[in-house]
């Protein structure tokens, strides 16, 4: 019998905690067999935010743009040899946009099984609720999502996977 779960999406947010959950998606992909892909957005609404805001000039904005970009591709690449080395497969995608449409449009484009995200911030308002890259995600996304938690057992079973 095949697994209903043949495509997981994980999405990446560039926090520490993203490594410890990629772990957790490698195992799970291994586990089931499933195909892995990931994705890090770099977050241009943020960006154009602070740049209307004037906490940024334009500048400013591209060279932190460049910096975002390069810690996105910087991640993926990381993940990619954790995967490699418990002999998982997984293609990843950098995006720019806005985060959880980017994430959205990609779990479509896939047809992806099972989203697999980092755990949600502790949130201190409604207005948070409703702005909150990663609320916004769990909410709209159409297919399933497990989001992750822990970090020693999670590292633990990948180290022994």
């Amino acid at each position: 019998m095949s697994t209903p779960i043949k495509k997981i999406l994980l999405a990446i947010a560039g926090a520490e905690d993203s490594i410890t959950t990629a772990q957790y998606a490698i195992c799970l992909a291994r586990f089931l067999g499933s195909e892995l892909f990931t994705i890090y957005v770099v977050d241009m609404k943020s960006l154009d935010d602070l740049l209307r805001a004037k906490v940024f000039v334009e500048t400013e904005e591209l060279e932190y743009e460049r910096e975002l970009t390069q810690q996105g591709e910087n991640y993926l690449n990381h993940i990619q040899e954790l995967a490699g080395a418990k002999g998982v497969k997984v293609s990843s995608f950098l995006a720019k946009g806005v985060v959880h449409e980017e994430v959205n449009k990609k779990v479509k484009e896939l047809d992806a099984d099972l989203l697999v995200m980092g755990d949600l911030k502790e949130l201190t308002s409604r207005r948070d609720a409703f702005y909150d890259e990663g609320e916004r995600i769990f909410r709209e996304v159409k297919c399933p999502v497990l989001v992750v938690k822990g970090g020693e057992e999670i590292e633990q079973m990948y180290e022994g996977l």
